[in-house]
Order: structure tokens, then C-alpha cells, then sequence
């Protein structure tokens, strides 16, 4: 009888709405979708079947995309987003990916997560919420990430700027480095009073590896200059940052770098009247007479891509660390009001070379503090010496913290 009615639709189908038809054909779908063929041939409605045919594929496709659940995207931050630096940078990359994948994701995020136990428990908090994927986003995440990753072994992890790795946490970071080089070219031209403030957050290869390359560009077009480092110990607190950058404008410093993730240290220059770089994101509206250019964290690409891997299944362990040449490092506008033209016109040179591959920000020769050779002559530093930098270059005054 079923068989009779349904062939008597499509027979009569101009006295019936497509939708009603759509509907009859999503309710028999698959296992009567030969008896259809064969009943509508023998009608001779083979046209009929190919558009209805057409119909239930697009249907089905659709359907089935509307009825899949999202996945789940979770993000730990050291600080808020609204410090305009690191965590910044890293929503903005969040949004990114959303925009990018639209309803295939959703993305959820907890802020201003201390690097200790308190991590343990909101990084298990996205896990045990359904969450697939979880970036977690400094580095101090690191140990955090692999106990979590241990009680969850389904759900993939990305731990940025680390370098342990499982069979569901995957490592990432960018070769900042390689903008701090550029930044020690402009400063080692600018500087007047030869002194540099440099605010550094914790004595971590990523932080000294930017300082040795920031002073190697410095010293090779000014040699008598001079950097002095203040140890914050914290990646995001305003009031200590700014505190910092004033004891080094105070001692002499006519240009500040920092590794930490606020403008602070960049208002404080402006206030002094000193130059100064910014950190992570484009800084300049919040210290425009003070702010030369900054490197900037470009995160989206890389967020989009491991998101799309859970989404498609394919996603699998790895360490990515990518610079100026995938996009994940670049540089802010160069100030024209506080560069001149020809001095621009070498940085933006030097982002040419170090993307192309003609210019390395660690080659040799390259001694430490104690007058050991770390790079020979004509040669570059590996990545695992890079990765590892636990010690100053030549010239740099005063120790490392341990």
C-alpha cells in the first residue's frame, strides 16, 4: 500500500508542494530508495527521480551537517584580554578560528589562571565540560597540561611556548626572536644615552633567547651599547611593569624592551619622554610619541588549523614553531614620526632576509659571558641550542637568575 501511494505522489507531484515530498522521502530515505527508482522508471519519470535524487543528497547533507555537534574549543590565559599584549593576541586568535570555522565550533575561555595548581583544576574544568580541544597558553601551563592530558587521554591538548610533548598534547610557539633582532637594530641606531631598559618576565630560554638576540643586532651597529635587565618575575601586572620601566628610565635607559604583557612599560616611556617597543600586539594607540613598532603574536591561522584537525579527525601530535616566514611573527607599522626613512627602510629589509633565509639572528661568532665559543664563525645556532638558551651572549652584564 505504501508502495502504491508514494508512486501516486510523485505521479500527481504538481499537485503537490517539493516540501511534502522532501519530507515523505526523508521519513522512507535510504531502503526504499531502489523501489522508488524502480516504480518511477517504469512511470516514466526518470527525470523526476534524478531532481528528487538531487533533492535528498543536498537534504542529507545539510541535515547531517545541522545534527553534528560542535566541538568544543577551550582556552586557559595567564591574564585578561584586555591587557592589549600576550592574552590579547591570543583571543584575538581565538576569534579567528571561530570566524574561520564558523558553527563547526564553539570556544570557551578561563583568564587570569595562575601558573600552579590553580591551573590543574580549570584545565580540568574545560576537560571534564566536553571540551575536545584545549590550548593552554603559557608556559608555565606546562606540567599542568601533561597531568590533565593523563586523566583525559581523549581529548587533545596544545600547550604553547613548552616543549613536553604526549600522545594528546601537542607543543607550539613562535620564533620571537627573530623581531627582537630587528628591534636591537633600530635601537642600537636610536639610542643616544648607549643605555637600553630591558623588562624581562621569567629566566626561561624564550625570554633570554630574545634578549641575546635583541643585544647581538644592538652591539653590531652600535658597540658601545649597554643593556641593563630588570626581572620582574610576572608575565602581566601593570603597576610592577611600570614600576620597572621608571628604575631603568632612571638609570639611564632612553629606550625600553619588554617581555611582559601589558603597555604599561610603553606609557611610562611616553610620560618620561624615552622611546620603547611594544610587546605582543600592536601598542601604539596607548603611547603613539613613544611606541617604535612591536612584534606581534599572529596566533589565528594556527588555532583554525589544529581546530579544523579535531573537527575533521585528523589531528595528531606535534611541535610547531614558526617565525616570520608561516606568518606567525610580525611587525608592527614602523614609527615614521620617530624613524627616519632610511632606518625603516633597513627593518622592513630585514624581515625580507629573515624570511627568505639570508639573514639568521644567532650567527656566529657567537661567545657567552665567559668567553666560550656557542656558534662558530659562519655557522647559526641549531633550534635545540635555541630552545635550551640558558646563558648571555658576550657584552651583557650581570647573571642570569636560576
Amino acid at each position: 500500500m505504501l508502495q502504491h501511494h508514494l508512486q501516486y505522489l510523485f505521479l500527481r507531484v504538481d499537485r503537490y508542494p517539493l516540501f511534502f515530498i522532501i519530507f515523505l522521502l526523508r521519513i522512507v530515505e535510504r531502503p526504499l530508495i531502489k523501489m522508488l527508482n524502480k516504480q518511477l522508471f517504469l512511470a516514466g519519470e526518470v527525470k523526476m527521480i534524478r531532481l528528487i535524487t538531487l533533492i535528498i543528497t543536498i537534504l542529507g547533507v545539510s541535515i547531517g551537517s545541522a545534527n553534528a555537534d560542535p566541538k568544543k574549543v577551550g582556552f586557559i590565559y595567564i591574564g585578561p584580554p584586555g591587557d592589549h599584549g600576550w592574552t590579547y593576541m591570543h583571543d584575538v586568535g581565538r576569534q579567528y578560528m571561530e570566524s574561520q570555522l564558523g558553527d563547526a565550533v564553539t570556544s570557551t575561555y578561563i583568564e587570569n589562571v595562575p601558573e600552579n595548581a590553580d591551573a590543574v583544576r580549570a584545565i580540568r574544568k574545560l576537560a571534564a565540560s566536553g571540551h575536545d580541544l584545549i590550548f593552554t597558553t603559557s608556559f608555565n601551563y606546562m606540567d599542568q597540561t601533561l597531568e590533565v592530558a593523563n586523566e583525559f587521554p581523549d581529548v587533545k591538548f596544545e600547550h604553547a611556548t613548552g616543549y613536553k610533548r604526549a600522545a594528546n598534547v601537542s607543543t607550539y610557539s613562535a620564533r620571537f626572536y627573530e623581531g627582537r633582532t630587528i628591534s636591537g637594530h633600530i635601537a642600537g641606531h636610536l639610542t643616544k644615552t648607549n643605555t637600553i631598559g630591558y623588562i624581562a618576565s621569567f629566566p626561561i630560554p624564550e625570554v633570554v633567547r630574545g634578549i641575546n638576540a635583541f643585544y647581538l643586532a644592538a652591539s653590531k651597529v652600535n658597540p658601545d651599547i649597554k643593556i641593563k635587565i630588570i626581572w620582574a618575575f610576572t608575565w602581566y601586572d601593570p603597576g610592577k611593569e611600570a614600576d620597572a620601566a621608571n628604575t631603568l628610565i632612571n638609570q639611564g635607559a632612553d629606550i625600553l624592551v619588554q617581555h611582559t604583557d601589558t603597555y604599561a612599560p610603553c606609557q611610562a616611556a611616553e610620560k618620561a619622554g624615552v622611546l620603547a617597543f611594544g610587546q605582543a600586539s600592536n601598542q601604539e594607540e596607548f603611547c603613539p610619541n613613544a611606541h617604535l613598532t612591536a612584534i606581534e603574536d599572529i596566533w589565528g591561522p594556527y588555532y583554525a588549523q589544529r581546530a579544523q584537525a579535531v573537527v575533521d579527525g585528523t589531528w595528531a601530535e606535534k611541535d610547531t614553531w614558526d617565525g616570520m616566514a608561516e606568518g606567525m611573527v610580525v611587525m608592527s607599522p614602523y614609527n615614521a614620526k620617530l624613524m627616519p626613512t632610511d632606518l625603516i627602510q633597513e627593518a622592513v629589509a630585514m624581515e625580507v632576509a629573515i624570511k627568505d633565509g639570508t639573514l639568521h639572528p644567532f650567527t656566529g661568532p657567537i661567545y657567552d659571558q665567559s668567553g666560550e665559543l656557542r656558534v662558530a664563525e659562519g655557522e647559526v645556532a641549531d633550534d635545540f641550542m635555541m630552545a635550551t638558551m640558558d646563558w648571555y651572549v658576550q657584552g651583557i652584564d650581570g647573571e642570569l637568575p636560576q
